[in-house]
């Protein structure tokens, strides 16, 4: 069996988990990048995309992330996310409305629309669509 170590992910919500695992892969900005026990403490900034979490029991979790950081220091990573949804939690719904409103402000192009932050919405609600269906 694996070495554990202990995860935190936490959102300005809440603590989305917190316990031990035996791997994590992350959207890095600078590509993805995965932990395991006695890795090198270093700091990542992250991008929209999938979080894959190996639990301790070697359960396999998947979660939907919208950028954020990550912190590995003396086995313990702390995932500071701006958002974090289980894959089997995703609201499709509510993503698939939220790609719609993030597609209609893009074709728009209405003067006072935030592009980037149109953009980065689409770029959330697709890949939670994406993680969300695969579950």
């Amino acid at each position: 069996m694996s070495k554990a170590y202990d995860l935190k992910i936490i959102t300005p919500d809440r603590v989305v988990f917190e316990g031990k695992v035996q791997s994590l892969t992350c959207p890095g900005t600078e590509g993805r990048f995965q932990v395991l026990y006695n890795h090198a403490p270093f700091l990542s900034s992250l991008e929209v995309g999938s979080m894959d979490v190996t639990l301790e029991d070697g359960v396999h979790v998947m979660y939907a992330i919208g950028g954020g950081t990550a912190q590995v220091f003396h086995n313990a990573v702390l995932v500071l996310a701006d958002t974090a949804e289980r894959s089997d939690e995703i609201d499709m719904a509510r993503a698939t409305a939220a790609r719609s409103r993030a597609e209609q402000r893009l074709a728009a192009r209405e003067h006072g629309i935030d592009i980037d932050r149109a953009r980065i919405a689409l770029m959330r609600a697709v890949n939670r669509l994406k993680l969300g269906s695969a579950s």
